[in-house]
């Protein structure tokens, strides 16, 4: 098996699968499938000219190669961000996978779902190793973390305490420019 080409490695359906899907929507062929719901307006009138088909490394090489040709004049990166090399199995298998995050379907409303059940637990685990009363997860980055932290800190706080919060400028410029809109 020719595992590199996508097309060898789609099932697809099956013969019996096709006539039956074809019978249901009452076309004798696929032709005349696509023919009764295309458009003519926006039907191509001649086969795709497609060029040979290349292995995903192959194809991986060329972009990180087209990639290589961008110049980075400044970049908006969060300064929570930072590089990493990840392998692509890991990238594509896990980190791009909504099956690793949420149970359901890919669509946004499942996915944040999902992102708040890992923060959940991700939140239940420290206060579970640490003995802390409390831990804080921020969908965002480092700045929102910590400005969510001081707002749940003064939501629970015994009202008789101080309402001050000490930030040292040189801890995080953003988070520093965040918080007290510098």
């Amino acid at each position: 098996m020719n595992v590199p080409q996508f097309s060898n490695r789609h099932i697809g359906v099956s013969e019996n699968e096709l006539q039956t899907m074809l019978k249901t929507v009452q076309v004798n062929n696929l032709e005349q499938l696509i023919y009764e719901t295309i458009p003519d307006g926006i039907r191509l009138q001649h086969p795709l000219q497609l060029e040979q088909p290349i292995s995903e490394y192959e194809y991986l090489k060329h972009i990180h190669e087209l990639g290589l040709k961008n110049k980075v004049f400044k970049s908006f990166i969060g300064l929570g961000y930072h590089e990493a090399c990840v392998p692509a199995v890991i990238q594509r298998n896990i980190l791009e996978n909504p099956g690793w995050y949420t149970a359901y379907t890919p669509y946004q409303a499942e996915i944040a779902q999902g992102r708040l059940e890992a923060l959940l637990n991700y939140q239940t685990m420290v206060v579970e190793l640490t003995g802390m009363e409390l831990a804080n997860a921020s969908l965002l980055d480092e700045s929102t973390a910590a400005a969510e932290a001081m707002t749940m800190l003064f939501a629970l706080r015994n009202r008789t305490q101080k309402k001050k919060v000490f930030v040292n400028f040189l801890f995080h410029p953003k988070l520093y420019r965040k918080l007290f809109h510098y």
